[in-house]
């Protein structure tokens, strides 16, 4: 798999030197956290439309709006509006929080490989210094690069969710009253 990688994006290998076994770690929570982002995108703007359209059919069958049933009816579907909504929102922000701390992890790694270096040779020379210097570098970079990414998206995917939470909770008490008075 390795191989195929490094055949199609020769660089790949390169930067995984440059940064060590950090960085990788630090891609795979990228490409997790953006499939999960991408997920959400796909259910706000596509799957949950649909959706709505939905269960505010179900909400209109109901006939009496004062009824104990009908209230406790409307609760279970704000409820499972609630829940869709918030899927995988906390997994973003936790891997959000995580990717800059895997950079401080590589830093110190980077940091334990100077002091090896200076160690083994006994010299302070530049040559010596640069494998760690680009490990504590790179992998700091990516962590950041990966947080500050996921960091604006995420937010506006929280914002957009408790936006669109809002419209149909009121979308459904608005809904039937509309229509009551209107009769």
């Amino acid at each position: 798999m390795l191989a195929l990688i490094d055949n199609l994006f020769p660089w790949f290998g390169d930067m995984l030197e440059l940064g060590g076994d950090i960085l990788l770690l630090i891609i795979i929570m990228a490409a997790v956290m953006w499939a999960l982002i991408l997920e959400r995108v796909v259910f706000l703007f596509w799957v949950f439309p649909n959706k709505q359209k939905q269960l505010s059919a179900l909400w209109q069958q109901r006939e009496d709006m004062a009824d104990w049933y009908t209230q406790h009816f409307r609760m279970l579907l704000v409820s499972r509006v609630n829940r869709e909504m918030g899927r995988n929102l906390q997994l973003i922000g936790t891997i959000v929080k995580v990717c800059p701390l895997l950079g401080l992890l590589g830093t110190v790694m980077g940091m334990l490989e100077i002091f090896d270096a200076l160690a083994v040779t006994g010299n302070n020379s530049a040559r010596t210094t640069a494998g760690g210097v680009s490990k504590a570098t790179v992998s700091t970079m990516a962590g950041m690069v990966v947080a500050i990414s996921g960091l604006m998206i995420s937010n506006y995917l929280i914002d957009k969710a408790t936006a669109m939470k809002l419209v149909f909770q009121e979308k459904l008490t608005l809904d039937k009253h509309q229509e009551q008075n209107n009769a």
